[in-house]
């Protein structure tokens, strides 16, 4: 035992030194929370102020047309046809800016509205054009309810939201519960696991490769066996995983805590998210909804999820890297390795596939099937353990996904011991059946 440490060790500690380790444990959350700022900040900054002249021969949207930030509305008393002859000049002798685009509404018809132009040089993109029908159809909306004789203002008291609680029914009592909460928090736990999974999977399988082409391997189990080797580095391995994922959790909590300053969120919308009874301004009721998903997370079992994710982590991982490493052994260059790790990434690939349908009836028979097969539970059953919670699902799963490690294992160390010595040959799915049972 005290050898796979010693391999573990190793292999740790070549790692975490290894500049690549140090620079994508530092930039890993900055490019993520990258992803998700900057195509919104890039989409803000490129949002250009459009100033649209409106030729209304309607009269019945004058001064009424909703404005916003980037877009303005200029009404003009000028028939259509002067209106495109001075398109090009200034709006007046103070104001240098030119209209971006004229707005003709003719003598519609507010039940059949046609007829409606927008002139520019230039298209328009799909959501000024979006922005600009929905303003024309609400003051249209408006324009039919005065008609009618029907106050907007009775209208809109008149609809009414309603927002379902559940509360889940337990041996331990009532508990408030969240679907949405869940499925972020299992989605997100799945996809972390099969990130994991497949970037340090890999790495065993390219370790074992790089030391058995460099004939390394030769020298080094002439003093240990080849199971503490391959243990040795699966477990080497797995510590810097953690490591790298414990460095990424508390990076980001520091980016996202710098990102808030930057971009100025409101305390009172901090305050809304920890407390969604509380009374808000009306300006945040349209992002209330994300602060009731913030308040309802803390409604789940944390430490439950906590506990899960790092046993589904750390055993996933162990499973998959002991077949990565027997898969390793068994070629002589990463070309080679690519049918044989195939049908081995089959069952994780289907796992993220099947999140969709998982996610969809978390208590049905297929999501129950897959979190409990232990090829698929790491990525399955943390997507279904915000919904189910503690329960016997979760005590087999986890007993059969250790099994699932024994046996991966075991057939993993029986491939090793003899493909590790075997060079100039591609082994076979029958040759690799035939190598479990040789006698050494």
């Amino acid at each position: 035992m005290s050898k796979i440490w010693l391999v573990a060790e190793r292999e740790f500690m070549t790692r975490v030194r290894k500049r690549s380790f140090i620079i994508m444990s530092i930039l890993g959350p900055i490019l993520f929370a990258a992803l998700i700022v900057v195509p919104v900040w890039i989409g803000k900054e490129s949002v250009e102020s459009i100033t649209i002249e409106v030729i209304d021969e309607s009269k019945l949207f004058e001064n009424k047309l909703k404005e916003s930030e980037n877009l303005k509305f200029i009404y003009s008393n000028l028939s259509i046809n002067e209106a495109k002859k001075n398109f090009n000049e200034p709006l007046s002798k103070s104001q240098e800016r030119k209209v971006d685009g004229i707005l003709y509404i003719p003598a519609i018809d507010l039940e059949n509205p046609k007829g409606i132009i927008y002139f520019s040089e230039k298209s328009l993109s799909a959501s000024t054009q979006s922005d600009i029908e929905k303003t024309l159809a609400q003051e249209m909306e408006n324009q039919k309810l005065l008609r009618s004789g029907i106050n907007k203002n009775v209208l809109e008291s008149i609809r009414t939201k309603v927002n379902i609680s559940t509360i889940n029914l337990s041996e331990q009592g009532e508990k408030k519960s969240s679907s949405l909460a869940a499925t972020l928090v299992g989605y997100i736990a799945a996809f972390l696991i099969y990130m994991f999974i497949f970037l340090y999977g890999s790495q065993v399988m390219r370790g074992v490769i790089e030391e058995k082409t460099n004939r390394i391997v030769e020298v080094i189990i002439s003093s240990l066996k080849p199971f503490e080797l391959m243990m040795g580095k699966i477990l080497g391995i797995a510590g810097v995983a953690l490591t790298q994922f414990l460095i990424w959790v508390v990076l980001s909590m520091v980016v996202t805590t710098v990102i808030s300053n930057i971009f100025n969120l409101d305390a009172s919308a901090s305050q809304a998210m920890m407390n969604p009874e509380a009374q808000i301004p009306e300006e945040l009721q349209k992002s209330n909804r994300a602060g009731e998903i913030w308040s309802e997370f803390f409604s789940l079992n944390i430490p439950l999820i906590v506990v899960a994710f790092g046993f589904y982590f750390l055993f996933g991982y162990l499973m998959y890297g002991a077949l990565f490493g027997a898969i390793g052994s068994a070629v002589d260059n990463e070309t080679d390795s690519q049918q044989l790790i195939f049908p081995v990434t089959i069952p994780l690939i289907i796992s993220i596939v099947m999140i969709s349908a998982v996610l969809n009836n978390p208590n049905g028979a297929l999501a129950f099937w897959f979190s409990i097969i232990p090829l698929t539970s790491p990525v399955i059953m943390m997507v279904r353990l915000p919904f189910i919670g503690f329960s016997w699902e979760l005590i087999l799963s986890m007993v059969l996904l250790f099994a699932g490690f024994i046996g991966a294992t075991w057939v993993a160390g029986r491939i090793y011991r003899v493909g590790i010595l075997m060079y100039g040959k591609k082994p076979s799915f029958k040759e690799l059946g035939k190598w479990l049972f040789y006698k050494m």
